[in-house]
């Protein structure tokens, strides 16, 4: 038998092992399930690594969002991270695995400069578009599908952790609806007390007033 076909990418090596991984494993029965059901993503369960929490994001027939055809991606995603401090990053090295369920060994694929990944706010995903050729997954004679059922790892060393302190986040509505409330004062240059407030009005599906001093109509 020869040896599996894979693409010469650049900055991608691949080697093999017979020591699974050592953080996590996921195993895909009924795999053809996913790829010919039109099942576009399928996120593994999370598991901890490093001291922060991940999973696995597959896609069986390539992420169409980057256009990848004939190839599956593989992605590793930090997760429930909002507890960690404005402007956090994590730096880590990170190596796939996919097991050779014929001859018990794992194929590796990592970078092949073996460059920190860097997560952060703004991107809380890596990895590999073009992780294996379909038609590589789906020679039986490679071992890596075999009974319709295939199995993924991961290793993730954390070398590099930091926080600026500083950060924001803005969100925008789609859609948001602009309202307007006009509240009118009659003899406003006679009110006498301190405060005055509006009705309750709706707008956005909250409920808001509106409070102006007295002191306000002496204002320049």
């Amino acid at each position: 038998m020869g040896s599996p076909e894979f693409d010469d990418l650049q900055g991608v090596e691949r080697m093999v092992s017979a020591t699974p991984p050592a953080q996590y494993v996921v195993k895909i029965q009924s795999y053809s399930s996913l790829s010919k059901n039109s099942v576009g993503k399928y996120e593994s369960g999370v598991f901890q690594a490093g001291g922060y929490k991940w999973k696995l994001v597959l896609y069986p027939n390539g992420n169409k969002i980057k256009n990848v055809k004939d190839h599956v991606s593989l992605y590793l995603s930090m997760v429930e991270t909002s507890s960690l401090p404005s402007g956090w990053e994590v730096h880590a090295l990170v190596r796939f695995f996919l097991r050779d369920q014929d001859k018990d060994n794992y194929l590796i694929i990592q970078d092949a400069m073996r460059k920190e990944w860097h997560f952060h706010g703004m991107k809380l995903e890596c990895g590999f578009d073009q992780f294996i050729p379909l038609k590589t997954l789906n020679d039986a004679r490679n071992g890596y599908l075999m009974d319709d059922t295939c199995v993924f790892g991961a290793e993730v060393s954390v070398t590099k952790e930091k926080s600026t302190g500083q950060g924001e986040n803005l969100l925008m509505i789609k859609g948001a609806i602009s309202q307007k409330h006009v509240w009118k004062v009659d003899n406003f240059w006679k009110l006498d007390k301190e405060f005055y407030d509006s009705k309750v009005f709706m707008a956005g599906n909250y409920k808001w007033y509106r409070s102006r001093p007295s002191s306000y109509r002496h204002a320049a």
